[in-house]
């Protein structure tokens, strides 16, 4: 009998025991799913903490960019805080994601006030990395706390050897976009990936770039040689600083058809360009002149010297547009999409036809969030439009 009870009794552990065993299995139903990691318990812990990187995690808190110069940066996924290196990078970040600035890389002039994003204006100002005005200051810029440093514009010295120095002395990732005029869609495209929920926006941007380069390409391949007209683009107050033929900072001209009146064997790409004389203006003779804003374009019809010239005795010279940048040069960057508009339209009216007017209420809508008022349009064309 004894043993009948603990053969017995051996059966009933031995049933316990695999019930128990039964219970916790993931294939038990109910029970075995409780018991399975959810999103925000270990599964949904770093890298480190699972060992296995940071992207392997749920929802991945790092992402890898490869920037224009080949350099692969982590960054974080969702960028909504971002830097820029400095006025080039401002302007393009303040037309995509000005809510997403955390500095600018130089003051807002008042007189740009109405034109731009109101925010821009209350920002810290934190210089910038590149030209013989670098300012960069470090320790402005770690206050701000961003995500990233963003540097856009042309491919200069080394880019990629400064960006890396750039992020090891900030501890902050810095990506380089380029961004001359023809990469210019492509930057914001660029920029649609890394900025948090931009993609739309950027797309929005790009295509109308596509669109301007589009149709100067078109337009420009209509004027014969023989009709194109001959610009001389001058920089700085005097007049006789000049950005000749081969500068980036004169390349609407080529772009809209022109022909640049200004030929020197040693151009200068820098703002303020190679100075002249006036010996030297009276044999370029060209058929057009652009001033600069608060330069001496106002005295130029009743000056001696200037009155010898063909173009101001026919009055054809202007002055170009400067707000919110000037619309040629200085930086020769994002703001020439409207000199190649309004450029285009003053030199050859009927081949780029269409109502100036018109395309910079579209512009400043799109890039800059900006209704302009008539007497801003007014303002902006005064002095740069055919006299009649």
């Amino acid at each position: 009998m004894k043993k009948i009870i603990s053969l017995l009794l051996a059966l009933l552990l031995v049933f316990g025991l695999l019930s128990g065993c039964a219970g916790n299995s993931p294939e038990s139903g109910k029970n075995g799913e409780d018991s399975k990691p959810n999103a925000g318990s270990d599964a949904g812990q770093t890298g480190e903490e699972n060992g296995s990187g940071a992207q392997q995690s749920g929802e991945a808190e790092t992402v890898i960019f490869t920037d224009s110069v080949g350099r692969e940066v982590e960054l974080p996924a969702n960028i909504t805080r971002i830097a820029p290196s400095g006025s080039v990078a401002t302007m393009f970040l303040a037309a995509i994601a000005p809510e997403y600035l955390v500095c600018v890389g130089s003051t807002q002039e008042e007189a740009q006030r109405g034109y731009m994003d109101e925010r821009l204006f209350d920002l810290p100002v934190t210089g910038q990395l590149y030209g013989g005005k670098s300012t960069l200051n470090l320790e402005e810029l770690l206050s701000c706390d961003p995500q990233v440093i963003i540097d856009l514009g042309d491919v200069k010295g080394d880019v990629k050897g400064d960006m890396d120095a750039l992020q090891e002395q900030t501890g902050i990732p810095c990506v380089f976009i380029e961004a001359d005029l023809t990469h210019m869609a492509q930057a914001f495209r660029m920029l649609g990936e890394l900025l948090d929920e931009k993609e739309a926006r950027a797309e929005e941007l790009a295509a109308f770039l596509d669109r301007t380069l589009a149709m100067a390409e078109e337009n420009s391949a209509k004027i014969p040689e023989s009709e194109r007209i001959s610009v001389m683009l001058t920089a700085g107050s005097a007049g006789l600083g000049t950005d000749a033929a081969g500068s980036v900072q004169a390349q609407v001209l080529d772009i809209v058809g022109a022909e640049n009146a200004i030929v020197l064997g040693d151009t200068v790409n820098k703002s303020g360009g190679n100075e002249i004389n006036m010996e030297q203006l009276y044999l370029f003779d060209p058929d057009v002149i652009l001033f600069m804003p608060n330069s001496i374009y106002g005295e130029v019809g009743s000056d001696v010297q200037w009155q010898e010239l063909e173009a101001v005795q026919a009055g054809r010279y202007y002055e170009v547009p400067s707000l919110p940048y000037n619309w040629m040069s200085n930086p020769p960057s994002m703001n020439m999409v409207l000199g190649i508009w309004w450029l285009g339209n003053l030199l050859y009216p009927e081949v780029y036809d269409y109502d100036m007017a018109e395309i910079a209420q579209e512009i400043f809508e799109l890039f800059w969030n900006c209704t302009l008022t008539e007497a801003q349009l007014s303002s902006l064309l005064e002095n740069s439009s055919l006299k009649q």
